[in-house]
């Protein structure tokens, strides 16, 4: 599904946000508010605990590149989830974009082109297990 050097890409990348979880879900949620203030209200619970949520999927998904299959049930258990808070799928590609201008925020230059595509790539097929989950 994804190439050695995806994954290396994307471990690199990550490797530095993941030392500051609450800063970059800070900057997630954040950037995510800004650009679709209507998805706010989705969000019951305190969103400092759903940061450290946020963080802790990403590094499964990080930590599992090499063997997403073993990551599928449980990512069509969060897509189901996300579908019963109201998540439709159009959710799914400003989450995406979020995601990405969270990442070049928080690693500048060391955020290169190569590392965007690896990234888009690696949200695509994740977010496809999940919206595909009835």
């Amino acid at each position: 599904m994804f190439t050695d050097r995806e994954i290396e890409l994307v471990r690199t990348t990550w490797a530095p946000v993941s030392e500051q979880p609450d800063v970059a879900a800070s900057l997630f949620y954040t950037r995510l508010f800004e650009v679709a203030p209507e998805v706010k209200p989705m969000f019951k619970t305190d969103i400092t605990a759903q940061g450290k949520k946020l963080m802790q999927m990403i590094n499964i998904a990080v930590e599992n590149m090499h063997k997403v299959e073993q990551i599928v049930p449980a990512l069509q258990e969060l897509g189901k989830r996300h579908r019963s808070y109201g998540t439709e799928d159009g959710h799914y590609e400003v989450v995406g974009a979020v995601l990405i201008d969270t990442l070049a925020a928080a690693l500048g230059d060391d955020f290169t082109p190569d590392a965007a595509a690896a990234w888009k790539k690696t949200y695509g097929a994740l977010a496809s297990v999940m919206i595909g989950a009835k």
